[in-house]
């Protein structure tokens, strides 16, 4: 299909591809239509060129004149490319997207915790584990690290954020459309089948019974727990996991950031 001015967002024609760009404000509505209809938002040229690299298949493309030409090297001829000025753009989504670029991408099928056990190497593995993270920005800051420090893979629990959310997948800068990801079908039973896999589940936590990340005895096969914003991990997780590790810091602070806290543990363990 041949690039498309669009002058006429309502216009019926164009009505199936655009509905993909719809109402991004509202959080709620799109973590639920996305997965139900089969797709998600790459955002900025840069995250597009890494959904078309990692193999997905497009289904359109909304972009400012700019991004166009930017990305004209790389958009497959056969696929709808509506380009538009700001103004449109953010009538049509709702937001001001000061990237001038999306792109709609079919959604791949949903990966269990044994999908992506049976597909790692054997010998050693790094896992990370998000428990009920509800901030989509955090989920891709936690997988931006994850990326950087070598690790294999992510689990997230049933009720964490989409880490195929936009703004999870713009804050990884793409790098979850490269990486294993599996959401947890039970929780937090699925923590038993990465301990039937030689892997030690190490919860993230402040706990009398903690130790210290320095002094942490790094196993072969480790799975790192981490909890919510706020309250940190449920009472039914570090019950399931094998030990507790603590970051020392200053006493007159009490926690860190969830993503900053991952990142300090997996830069702590990147030569185990």
């Amino acid at each position: 299909m041949p690039t498309i001015d669009l002058q006429d967002l309502h216009d019926p024609a164009h009505a199936s591809f655009l509905r993909d760009y719809t109402s991004l404000r509202d959080v709620q509505l799109r973590t639920r239509r996305e997965p139900a209809e089969g797709l998600f938002l790459a955002e900025s040229a840069e995250v597009i060129r890494r959904a078309l690299e990692a193999g997905y298949v497009p289904r359109s493309f909304l972009l400012s004149p700019h991004r166009h030409a930017e990305l004209a090297d790389v958009l497959p001829a056969d696929v709808p490319v509506f380009v538009a000025p700001p103004a449109a753009v953010e009538e049509l989504t709702g937001v001001d997207l000061h990237r001038g670029a999306l792109g709609s991408f079919v959604r791949p099928a949903p990966r269990t915790v044994e999908d992506l056990l049976a597909a790692l190497p054997p010998g050693p593995a790094r896992l990370v584990v998000l428990e009920d993270v509800a901030d989509a920005t955090n989920v891709g800051a936690v997988v931006r690290s994850v990326a950087a420090f070598g690790v294999d893979g992510v689990v997230v629990s049933p009720r964490c954020a989409d880490p195929l959310y936009r703004r999870a997948v713009r804050v990884s800068m793409g790098t979850v459309l490269h990486l294993p990801w599996a959401r947890a079908r039970s929780w937090p039973g699925d923590l038993d089948l990465l301990r039937g896999a030689g892997f030690t589940v190490a919860a993230l936590a402040l706990s009398d019974d903690s130790v210290a990340l320095g002094e942490f005895e790094v196993p072969e096969r480790l799975a790192f727990l981490l909890g919510t914003e706020g309250d940190g991990l449920s009472r039914r997780a570090l019950a399931a996991a094998d030990v507790v590790v603590r970051i020392p810091m200053d006493p007159r602070v009490d926690s860190l950031n969830v993503a900053a806290a991952g990142a300090v543990a997996l830069w702590e363990t990147r030569r185990a």
